[in-house]
């Protein structure tokens, strides 16, 4: 299983190309959680998203061999930019599978990278399908969006910034899709916050981990219809579920306007514009099912690639 190990050779690994993303407060929002709140802000990350720091170790990992072949990678969105960027900087070709559904920035990002993008229907055919395909047809490593230690130690890095620029946390909330992230930093967390929390959320339509953590096994749903678009999974990973399983304390289910409420506080409050994914955590903190009062807490706002007309339009529905 990833270690802790695996988490520092990955940040000495990306250091030098990631950003240190800041962490950002709020009393305000503070006073209305009724905790201590500590933003940390992946949506200042290189590709606007935390998936470039795994996407980055990954592709450093492979050997001059490996990269010479390239590589190809099947997302929605900021895993796909990520795995574009890192490619670009590491002189790698990169072939990037993509819903013709993604949000048009992510697309076009993707392809301002350099990387080819081929387009796929996500609700008729089968993007892991379609990567496996191209890496077999043409000899290119496949680059998972999260099922790779690589890719979950890289995400974890997060967690070791967390430490340095809070300290000691009582809880940390993660949005979770496939599980890279929270597993990543559920290890490393753990690690340095022995007796600290990690609690991961979905949307109520896209709970495949939910409901594979009430279960104990991984449980498979059809695509999910939900406004984040990056929990658009239909089930973990084998690896990504075993930290999960064994390190995280707790799945909990927000709805999409429970979603979009949290976006625009945080909007307003704070002045930042983060996509729907990535405010699932802070909606799952407002709603606070565990009725958690004066704790320190940790939120991980995962990214800020949204079609600003679609992050008004969800806004102005909102209030109607």
């Amino acid at each position: 299983m990833l270690s802790f190990s695996d988490i520092t050779a990955a940040y000495e690994r990306i250091r030098r190309v990631v950003h240190r993303t800041p962490v950002l407060t709020s009393v305000s929002l503070d006073a209305i959680a009724g905790n201590a709140l500590f933003f940390k802000c992946e949506n200042f990350q290189r590709v606007g998203a935390f998936k470039f720091r795994g996407a980055y170790n990954k592709l450093a990992s492979l050997t001059p061999e490996e990269r010479k072949r390239g590589v190809v990678a099947f997302s929605s969105g900021n895993h796909a930019q990520g795995v574009a960027l890192a490619a670009r900087l590491l002189g790698v070709s990169a072939r990037i599978v993509m819903p013709t559904d993604s949000p048009s920035p992510k697309m076009e990002a993707t392809r301002g990278y350099g990387a080819d993008v081929v387009e796929y229907d996500r609700i008729k055919e089968d993007r892991e399908a379609i990567g496996r395909r191209i890496a077999e047809e043409e000899g290119r490593i496949l680059v998972p969006p999260f099922n790779d230690e690589f890719i979950m130690a890289g995400q974890g890095t997060i967690g070791l910034e967390m430490a340095e620029q809070i300290g000691e946390l009582d809880c940390v909330f993660f949005p979770v899709g496939g599980g890279g992230l929270i597993s990543g930093n559920a290890v490393a967390l753990k690690h340095l916050m022995p007796n600290v929390r990690i609690v991961g959320v979905e949307t109520e339509r896209g709970n495949d981990v939910f409901l594979s953590f009430r279960k104990g096994e991984i449980v498979t749903i059809p695509v999910p219809e939900t406004i984040a678009d990056g929990m658009r999974t239909t089930a973990p990973g084998p690896l990504t579920f075993e930290v999960i399983r064994k390190r995280v304390d707790d799945i909990v289910l927000v709805s999409d306007s429970e979603v979009v409420d949290a976006m625009r506080l945080i909007y307003e409050r704070m002045k930042i514009v983060v996509e729907p994914t990535a405010a699932v955590p802070f909606a799952a903190v407002l709603k606070n099912d565990r009725n958690l009062r004066g704790r320190k807490i940790g939120i991980v706002l995962s990214g800020g690639n949204i079609d600003l007309e679609n992050f008004f339009s969800l806004l102005h529905k909102s209030v109607r």
